[in-house]
């Protein structure tokens, strides 16, 4: 199992959950149940697959978990791109959010990467072995 508090990638998963439930805070009461809910469950779905993901045994499965992560992380950038389109978020919130996601969503995009060239590596060393 691998832990998941070492890595860069939950590190700013979990700094962007938290401040986007305080931005959220101040979104109007009718996004109750739409975007504030939304953004908040990307949010918080990019941080938690990260983290199970990691306690998964096989690279894999990580590597499924990491993708639904990535995928999170864009749904994110749109939603937080919308919000501040709609008047929800101020310009210097919305570029520190905006900031934080996109470095959120290289940082895991590298992560990927890596798993999936080092997949790819064992599997042409696994070929070449027979």
């Amino acid at each position: 199992m691998r832990d998941h508090t070492k890595l860069r990638a939950f590190e700013l998963a979990d700094k962007l959950t938290l401040e986007i439930y305080r931005a959220t805070r101040s979104f109007p009461r009718e996004e109750m149940f739409g975007l504030t809910s939304q953004v908040r469950r990307a949010s918080l779905s990019m941080a938690s697959n990260i983290v199970e993901g990691s306690a998964r045994h096989t690279a894999a499965d990580y590597l499924r978990f990491l993708d639904m992560a990535f995928g999170s992380a864009q749904e994110v950038q749109y939603q937080l791109s919308l919000a501040f389109r709609l008047g929800f978020v101020a310009e210097a919130d919305h570029k520190t959010l905006k900031d934080l996601s996109e470095e959120t969503g290289r940082v895991l995009g590298g992560l990927i990467r890596g798993l999936r060239r080092k997949l790819d590596e064992g599997r042409a060393g696994c070929l070449a072995a027979k």
